[in-house]
């Protein structure tokens, strides 16, 4: 299930806050828990046994490595079987299929595996059990006892499918007890109709662009069709998954719950270092925490730094899919990060502010060719198109035509990818008397706004069926 589903929005949500809503403080985990896990198996039921399978787990090693606390050997060793016990899980059903396929490839063998369907946000849910179990090792969590409480730690639905990765220190107290007032309700409505219009009315239009440009073979797009259609997809993945990280806070603010952001206008950055500081920031803090530190971070000397940033970014490619094309994404910023800590920064530094943000959009953009295709072969061949080198025109019929049909959702696109409304409501409140002038207006229009924005994306969801979460699959 997804929250841009008319079943979801109309069905499911309505009904768990009316339960969650009626029923006793006691119970109101429970019902979460049943829903999550409901939620979970809408798609695809037997992968909840996975689930299920993945929190006993972690559950039992962590009342392990809490009960031999004092004894390091025992330890360590509980908690190196629940790290590659959770390794396993996804080696096997994200990972396998591509490593009999390379095994095959590089010794002419035959080997034969049926092909294994990816539970959808596997990753996340991994990654979050495994931050519990190493931080009740790192005495950074307290160890939970209450098995159906940390079920609901690593099913909650409002993140569990794509995130954010929510770190089990952030949220053990709220677990525990959390307050819901008619503010936060309201609060978390508004973050969800917000992040629901990202997805349905920026996002999907991007995609259909996107889809469309990245279907044709790289040699017959012009140059400006071949920057359209990833102009349009680093549109897409932004807008799609901060649209759901969006909805994720707000729905969780819904059943009394904070989640950290996690993202921050990305594409305003300066340097590739600030844009991993503002995008996915969830999973960008999971990877420095729990594997580049514990390599050695930058303490072991300038080698060793560089040899654990590209560690960390192959690593981070991979964690986003089984192709060799995702590794070299990542491998791509490990290298740029790396070329920045050595003297690159010191360079773009001295370049004037809107040069600054030219090197990160071009660069993130050539990232995201490697990201959106399919193979090496034609990301290359796509990256030649767009920098005339493939002999094709310039313009061509097809780029006019997307121009003429999308040009209000790219202008769109490119206002709400920038801090254009926290500007301009602070700018608001500098030049007027704030509380006097402007309050009660907003308290009359901006409701008529959210309401508008639900009733565009209910029109859209009716008559589409293209809608698809980009991070489903990772």
């Amino acid at each position: 299930m997804v929250f841009s589903n008319l079943v979801f929005l109309f069905v499911f949500l309505p009904i768990v806050l009316l339960v969650y809503y009626i029923v006793g403080n006691s119970v109101k985990n429970y019902v979460l828990l049943l829903a999550s896990l409901l939620f979970y198996a809408w798609g695809e039921p037997k992968y909840v046994f996975l689930m299920l399978f993945s929190i006993a787990l972690n559950y039992i090693f962590g009342l392990l490595i809490d009960t031999y606390r004092k004894n390091l050997s025992l330890k360590k060793l509980f908690l190196t079987i629940a790290i590659l016990g959770n390794v396993l899980i996804l080696g096997i059903f994200k990972y396998a299929n591509f490593f009999v396929d390379n095994i095959n490839n590089i010794f002419h063998t035959s080997l034969e595996l049926e092909p294994i369907p990816l539970p959808i946000g596997i990753s996340f849910f991994t990654f979050q059990a495994m931050s519990y179990v190493i931080d009740v090792y790192r005495k950074d969590a307290e160890v939970q006892k209450n098995l159906f409480s940390l079920s609901l730690y690593i099913s909650l639905f409002p993140q569990l499918v794509a995130g954010p990765i929510v770190r089990y220190n952030t949220v053990a107290e709220q677990i525990k007890k959390r307050m819901v007032h008619l503010d936060k309700f309201t609060e978390g409505v508004k973050r969800f109709i917000v992040g629901l219009a990202k997805k349905v009315i920026l996002a999907n239009s991007f995609g259909e662009v996107a889809d469309g440009i990245f279907s044709t073979p790289a040699g017959e797009l012009s140059v400006a069709t071949a920057w359209i259609g990833i102009i349009a997809y680093s549109l897409q993945i932004y807008f799609d998954f901060s649209g759901y990280s969006d909805m994720a806070i707000g729905l969780g603010k819904m059943f009394g719950f904070d989640f950290l952001e996690n993202f921050n206008y990305p594409y305003i950055a300066r340097s590739v270092s600030e844009f991993w500081r503002r995008w996915h920031i969830s999973l960008s803090t999971w990877f420095k925490d729990y594997v580049y530190i514990p390599l050695g971070g930058n303490r072991k000397g300038p080698n060793r730094t560089i040899i654990n940033l590209l560690i960390v970014w192959t690593i981070t490619g991979f964690w986003h899919g089984a192709s060799w094309t995702f590794m070299a994404w990542g491998f791509y910023f490990g290298i740029l990060i790396v070329l920045e800590r050595i003297g690159l920064a010191k360079i773009l530094a001295k370049l004037s502010t809107p040069l600054q943000h030219v090197y990160l959009i071009i660069i993130v953009m050539i990232g995201w060719v490697f990201f959106r295709a399919d193979s090496f072969s034609y990301s290359f061949a796509y990256l030649k198109t767009m920098f005339g080198m493939n002999a094709t025109r310039f313009v061509d019929g097809q780029a006019l035509i997307y121009v003429n049909d999308y040009w209000m959702i790219f202008a769109l696109g490119i206002i709400f990818s920038i801090p254009i409304i926290p500007w301009l409501r602070k700018k608001i409140i500098s030049l007027t008397n704030y509380e006097k002038a402007i309050v009660p207006v907003l308290s009359i229009t901006l409701p008529v706004v959210y309401m508008m924005l639900m009733v565009v994306c209910m029109i859209l969801l009716v008559n589409s069926t293209y809608n698809p979460f980009i991070y489903f699959r990772f």
